[in-house]
């Protein structure tokens, strides 16, 4: 009941002087907005960056032939090479089609899908595709039919590549539907069929468009274009022959691994494997495979550092504020000397008066923490909504944060307590 009597009181001391105690709380309020609004940023920033990074493929293993280190010792990821090459990569170094059958049979439980990619344009190539005046940028790629099935395209339209699309390295392409709104009028069945013609660095390759797919923005853009440069995809082997690359096996291809398989111990596993059977009398050159969840890993705690770098420095402000509300709890105690001697000589303890001055202490830094909590969760999803990201608010900060404004409305709040508690009651009641 006594806990509840301080807290009355002391919320009835707040409104008496409402200015005063706003000014007490501005430091708690914006050291705890600051926090909770950098926190929702950080945590909002970093889901971003991990769905993009997966969606890329960063959960997936990359595996390619590379030089052999001169000491021919290989770190833990094996992206060791050397100083120099002895001679140039040749068709009996690259890995084999037979050998990656021999690889997915031996590791059949491993193994989902085994993504090969041929650019023929990229967003730096300038590529377009024009109708008329109206041009649609574009990037122009080669995949393999586990590659296709990895984009898992929602298909608007027509179909994906089958099988002699592939053997035949059919000229054919698969479009988003940005492309075909801007230069087909959103005529989504009537395109399919036609050709297109798509423009690289003064090269022209011709496709028959049999399929149209949804186009999802890439999570790092920012905000919506009304010509945004969105992929087209021709089949593996066209992609091949159009490049000019006459190379009878693969130098780099990914790897996507079951749920259950250990990315960092099976790619120890897939070096072991080629280098083994394969390239042991090789002089130059060896099989390399790297997990990209550790660079995640490390980009993850990166921006938790930064994150926490800034929260400490914002949380001085909190530091601030907490000697605000001492200086303010001095003041009241000396403007209530006769009120603290009254209630000792009415028999009140020294715990007693203590407990009342840091309960208002508290209550003035909780108050002031939870509208810095408002504060900091609406600059927070405001600047994230800015980005172009979705917030993701931390609960856990807001907790913390709130929890520390009370802490130290408790520590700061101790000492001018205490001094209260101490006060001589016959000297009380003669202030003046």
């Amino acid at each position: 009941m006594l806990i509840t009597e301080n807290i009355l009181v002391a919320l009835a001391g707040l409104k008496a002087n409402i200015m005063r105690s706003l000014l007490t709380m501005l430091g708690i309020i914006i050291g705890i907005a600051s926090v909770i609004a950098i926190m929702t940023v950080g945590n909002s920033i970093t889901i971003m960056v991990n769905q993009t990074m997966q969606d890329l493929g960063a959960n997936n293993l990359q595996m390619g032939v590379m030089q052999k280190s001169q000491n021919n010792e290989s770190s833990d990821t094996g992206m060791n090479y050397g100083e120099g090459y002895i001679r140039p990569l040749e068709d009996s170094d690259l890995i084999s089609q037979e050998m990656l059958d021999d690889f997915t049979t031996e590791y059949k439980d491993n193994i989902q899908y085994v993504l090969l990619y041929q650019d023929i344009a990229t967003r730096w190539d300038n590529a377009k595709v024009s109708k008329g005046n109206t041009s649609a940028n574009v990037n122009l790629q080669g995949l393999n039919a586990d590659a296709l099935k990895f984009k898992n395209l929602k298909m608007i339209s027509g179909r994906q590549f089958i099988g002699h699309d592939y053997k035949e390295a059919k000229k054919t392409c698969v479009v988003s539907d940005k492309l075909v709104d801007r230069l087909f009028k959103g005529e989504y069945d009537s395109v399919i069929g036609k050709e297109i013609e798509v423009t690289v660095s003064g090269n022209y390759y011709k496709y028959y468009i049999v399929g149209v797919y949804e186009y999802v923005q890439d999570s790092f853009s920012f905000g919506a274009s009304d010509n945004p440069t969105t992929d087209i995809y021709v089949p593996y082997e066209t992609a091949r022959i159009q490049t000019h690359n006459q190379n009878k096996g693969i130098q780099y291809c990914d790897l996507v691994t079951t749920i259950d398989t250990n990315n960092d111990e099976f790619a120890t596993k897939v070096r072991d494997f080629f280098n083994v059977k394969y390239y042991s009398k090789n002089d130059t050159y060896e099989v390399v495979c790297i997990s990209m969840t550790s660079m995640m890993d490390s980009m993850n705690s990166m921006i938790s550092m930064i994150q926490l770098a800034l929260s400490v420095i914002a949380a001085i402000s909190l530091v601030v504020g907490g000697i605000g509300v001492m200086n303010i709890m001095l003041v009241s105690i000396t403007e209530r000397t006769k009120e603290i001697g009254t209630r000792k000589a009415l028999g009140a303890t020294n715990g007693s008066i203590r407990l009342q001055f840091i309960t208002e202490s508290v209550v003035i830094c909780l108050i002031g923490g939870i509208i810095g909590m408002l504060a900091g969760v609406g600059l927070g999803t405001f600047a994230v909504k800015m980005m172009g990201y979705e917030a993701a608010v931390s609960v856990e900060s807001i907790v913390i944060a709130v929890g520390f404004s009370m802490a130290i409305g408790v520590f700061f709040g101790y000492y001018p307590a205490n001094k209260a508690a101490k006060l001589n009651p016959i000297d009380a009641l003669r202030y003046e």
